[in-house]
Parts: C-alpha cells; sequence; structure tokens
C-alpha cells in the first residue's frame, strides 16, 4: 500500500509589495510538490497593529530592518483560529532535513521551542562569553547567556501566545525605550519567554558563519541559518563552499531561477566593475597629502597588514565591539581632511558614518571591496546575490 505524502501548509505574511508575478510562482512551487501556500496581506489585516507597533517603537520605520520583521507578532492574529501550532522560519534559511522532525517537537504548554544562541559556539564557555559581551540582554542581566535565544526558527504554539498579547505589548515598549540595543524583535521574543521557552537542539538553527569557522563548512542534515548581507555570514557565488552549494542546488528548483536573474546578475557585475575602477580613480586623487587609516576585526589585522602593505605610522582601530563604532568615529572627526579609512569589517554600518557627516568616497571606503579572496578576508559577493 502506497503512504500518502505528508502535506505541508505553506502560510506567508507579506505587505503590498508583492507582486503579481512572484505571487504566481510560489502557487507554482507549492503546486509541483502537491502543496498548498496561503497569503496574508498584513498591511491590510493588519493596519492598526502595525500602528502600534511603529508607536510603540517609534524608530521602527528608520531602523536597519524593516518593519517586516515584527510581522511574526502577527502569526497568532491572522492565520485561523483551529490552527494551534505552526513552524516559523526567517527568510534567509534552508531546511536541510526533513522538516517532520521539527514538527514532531512536543511544546506542552510551553509558548514557543527555540536554539539558545551560546549552543553556536562549541566551546560552551565561548559561547556564554559571547552572549555576556555581544548581546544587550545577557550583557545587562536581564537575559541568562544560556537562554538567550535566536529568533529565526520557531516552532509556536499559538493556542498559548494568542493570550500573550500585553506581554508581547510590554517587550515592545520595553524596546522602544532602548533603541541603542542591536537586535529588534528578537530582543522583544527574548525578554518577554526567555524564562518559559522549550530549548531546542542546534541542528534546528545552525548559523552559517559558525559552520564556515568552527566545521570547516561541513554541510549536515540541519536547518541552516545565513544571518546577515555579507559572504562570510551569507550565501555567496563561490562553489567551492559548500553552503553556497547547498543554497544554489535548493535555488534553481525554484522558478526564480530564470534568464532574468542572469540578466540582472550580470548587470550587478558590471556596477561593480564600474564602481571599483570610479573608487581607484577617486582615492588616487584623494591621496594627496593624506594618509590612510583601517578600521578592522582584530583576526584581520595581520593579513591586512600584508595585503595593503599597511605602515607603522598609519592607524589601526580594531573593531571588537560595540563601543568601537564610537571609537572610529572620534578618530575620524579628529582626523577629517587628513586621513582615508578603510572599513573592513563585514556588515558594517556604513549609514552610521554618514549620518555622522562623512562622505563616503571621500572620507572612507568600503575596504572588502578591495579583496578578492585574499588573507581570509573574503570578497563580499553578497551583493550580487542580492540582484538575483
Amino acid at each position: 500500500m502506497l503512504i500518502p505524502p505528508l502535506s505541508v501548509a505553506v502560510h506567508i505574511l507579506h505587505d503590498n509589495t508583492l507582486t503579481a508575478d512572484n505571487r504566481e510562482k510560489f502557487f507554482y512551487l507549492a503546486g509541483r510538490y502537491n502543496q498548498t501556500v496561503n497569503f496574508y496581506n498584513v498591511e491590510e489585516l493588519c493596519a492598526d497593529e502595525l500602528e502600534k507597533f511603529s508607536r510603540l517603537i517609534p524608530f521602527i520605520k528608520s531602523a536597519r530592518t524593516t518593519i517586516g520583521t515584527f510581522y511574526k507578532f502577527l502569526i497568532m492574529y491572522v492565520l485561523p483560529k483551529e490552527i494551534e501550532k505552526v513552524i516559523y522560519l526567517d527568510a534567509d534559511i534552508i531546511v536541510n532535513l526533513d522538516i517532520k522532525e521539527l514538527w514532531q517537537v512536543e511544546l506542552g504548554d510551553k509558548p514557543l521551542g527555540a536554539v539558545p544562541v551560546y549552543l553556536q559556539d562549541k566551546n560552551k564557555a565561548d559561547g556564554i562569553n559571547r552572549m555576556r559581551t555581544g548581546f544587550n540582554l545577557p550583557r545587562l542581566g536581564l537575559v541568562k547567556e544560556e537562554d538567550y535565544f535566536n529568533a529565526g526558527v520557531f516552532v509556536m504554539n499559538l493556542k498559548r501566545l494568542r493570550n500573550e498579547e500585553e506581554k508581547i505589548l510590554g517587550g515592545m515598549k520595553f524596546r522602544g525605550e532602548h533603541p541603542e540595543f542591536l537586535m529588534f524583535d528578537q530582543c522583544i521574543w527574548n525578554y518577554c519567554f526567555s524564562k518559559e521557552y522549550l530549548k531546542l537542539p542546534i541542528k534546528f538553527n545552525r548559523e552559517v558563519v559558525e559552520v564556515r569557522t568552527q566545521d570547516g563548512g561541513l554541510v549536515e542534515r540541519k536547518i541552516y541559518h545565513f544571518t546577515a548581507d555579507n559572504s562570510l555570514w551569507s550565501f555567496g557565488l563561490d562553489m567551492n563552499d559548500a553552503l553556497n552549494r547547498l543554497w544554489m542546488n535548493y535555488f534553481i528548483k525554484t522558478p526564480w531561477f530564470d534568464s532574468s536573474t542572469f540578466g540582472r546578475l550580470h548587470e550587478a557585475i558590471q556596477q561593480l566593475c564600474t564602481n571599483f575602477k570610479r573608487d581607484m580613480a577617486n582615492l588616487s586623487s584623494l591621496m594627496v597629502g593624506k594618509t590612510r587609516a583601517f578600521f578592522t576585526l582584530p583576526q584581520n589585522i595581520e593579513g591586512i597588514k600584508k595585503y595593503f602593505l599597511i605602515r607603522e605610522d598609519e592607524e589601526i582601530i580594531r573593531a571588537e565591539n560595540q563601543a568601537s563604532l564610537q571609537k572610529l568615529l572620534d578618530a575620524m572627526s579628529a582626523s577629517r581632511g587628513r586621513k582615508i579609512f578603510f572599513i573592513i569589517v563585514p556588515n558594517f554600518p556604513f549609514q552610521a558614518l554618514i549620518q555622522a557627516g562623512f562622505v563616503y568616497g571621500r572620507d572612507f571606503f568600503n575596504g572588502i571591496e578591495f579583496f578578492s579572496k585574499e588573507q581570509g578576508v573574503p570578497f563580499d559577493s553578497h551583493k550580487l546575490i542580492k540582484s538575483m
């Protein structure tokens, strides 16, 4: 007797930017595997709730993430009441195992299941220390280091969460009072539920940067999280990298892999070459009478010294923590017009320098764009991927 395949219903929360073409592609993809997909326009269905979110977090519309980051707080309200359990996945997730393994997790009365962030480090002490120094809630003692979780993969108990509106709104109010915090919705989820969620094993949310730095790039049966806008943390076009191949192998199975994609990729490569030539010409004229300075991660200093032939009298600022950004801004202000700074930090918030009055191509450059793949500092091909 043939056993029918398991049915998977996909629920997509979106706004008015979802095009008819992309909607049809989702329907086509789900139909190819005999599954279903449902759409919820939260911009129309939840206008009052989104406005409430914006009042509680005034900077939400100008933050580095979009308000779409907060759509997951609407899942329990837009999905039909008879749905009491869902798996939530960020858009930068690849499920490289049978999703049934995650679905079979029993939550009991817990609001959700998630993976603690400290598990990303093989050495527990390293993971705990990273929580203590790199994340606001553990650093301030508001959440225990071993309890702080990543919000990219959840098993959600909707029956329980539908009764937690006041707690969640309280978390949003807290986040709105702390615009200096780095994390957005993740901060709120942890503030509300870090003491009562079900801790899941690392295989259900493995960050790819740790796979590359700790696991030798070995791909296994896990859920992989491509967590940022650069190729070290996310995906790129180097197919010698097993994680990039994993992503590409799934991408080519989708209706988005078409001639238009290659056209956009070609245009992006041409634009990168044009920008690079422009920057080189601009840099050669700007360097007259000026010196260089560098802002980079401590582990990359030796490689960068060799690559840029850095002299002893040229300044290097170590990007060690959140306070390092202010140190960089102070140094740039003190040497304005006399130094050009090369920023060699993946996922760096260049907007912070622009808001401080500094000009790209005059006061600073993205130093990563000067690399191909040298001295352990990768060329950031993520902007090419985004063009696809």
